[in-house]
């Protein structure tokens, strides 16, 4: 998925508040616990630096991961079943040769109109058509269209304006995609999300899901295909490659993912 999540493993004796610190302490984009479910094969607990949240796309994948590789649990006939704030997830396991490629299909997303197009132009330093929509899938994103990678690369947030307007519409941020012509993606994604202590997320799956949710329900689906690879992450020195399937059932995300670092921590 290209993003650092930090996971841990068996934090069933954490207080809430000391996740959170946690989170504080990686800095990190999400920081994620994981404990055992009567319902799940695991529960999954999901914070930024500032707040808990019910979904998120990378830290499901990166924490199915480690799950996996750690023995915590074991996926059966190629499924994993997951319970997090947003409800219980079944998640695909596509194991091959050279990698393993794990899915989600995201939150059915809900959206609605955004009518402060002029102000979201001018935080972003760029040009906006067509009009943007408020998308949540888990989180809530503000979802507009550059038209073209170049211009998202270009794009030069003032981050207190794109904070101010995501209070605005309860949103988490400010999601930004235009149309790639690198033989490798079909679109470049920026996510920002100042407000939860994130300036700019490299990778973000609830803002690739937004971004799938927008592409069907304008019907620009057909431009870049029900399937496709979203690079992002490259304005911050990353290269994050996201897998999305769309479908009348809804959109997934997914990739895959490696362990960095391992270790542990005292309470």
């Amino acid at each position: 998925m290209g993003n650092p999540v930090a996971v841990v493993i068996g934090a069933d004796g954490l207080m809430t508040e000391e996740m959170q610190r946690i989170a504080a302490w990686t800095n990190l984009s999400e920081t994620t616990f994981i404990l055992r479910s009567e319902r799940a094969d695991y529960r999954l607990r999901i914070f930024t630096p500032k707040r808990e949240l019910g979904f998120a796309g990378h830290p499901v994948i990166g924490s199915a991961h480690a799950a996996l590789e750690s023995g915590y649990a074991e996926a059966r006939g190629g499924v994993l079943r997951q319970e997090c704030g947003a409800g219980i997830f079944d998640l695909s396991v596509e194991e091959n040769a050279d990698a393993r490629r794990i899915f989600v299909r995201a939150p059915g997303p809900k959206i609605s109109g955004f009518d402060a197009v002029d102000a979201l132009a001018a935080a972003l330093s760029a040009g906006i058509s067509p009009s943007p929509l408020v998308i949540e899938t888990g989180p809530k994103w503000i979802v507009a269209d550059l038209a073209s990678a170049e211009k998202v690369a270009a794009a030069k947030p003032d981050l207190n304006a794109v904070a101010e307007l995501s209070a605005a519409h309860s949103a988490t941020g400010v999601v930004i995609f235009g149309k790639a012509e690198d033989g490798v993606s079909a679109l470049h994604v920026r996510a920002f999300a100042p407000g939860d202590g994130i300036p700019e997320d490299p990778v973000c799956g609830s803002g690739n899901a937004a971004v799938g949710a927008y592409l069907h329900h304008t019907g620009a689906r057909s431009e870049y295909g029900s399937a496709y690879i979203a690079r992002q992450g490259m304005n911050v020195g990353r290269d994050g490659r996201i897998a999305v399937r769309i479908t009348d059932k809804g959109v997934e995300i997914g990739g895959g993912a490696i362990t960095t670092v391992d270790g542990h921590i005292d309470i």
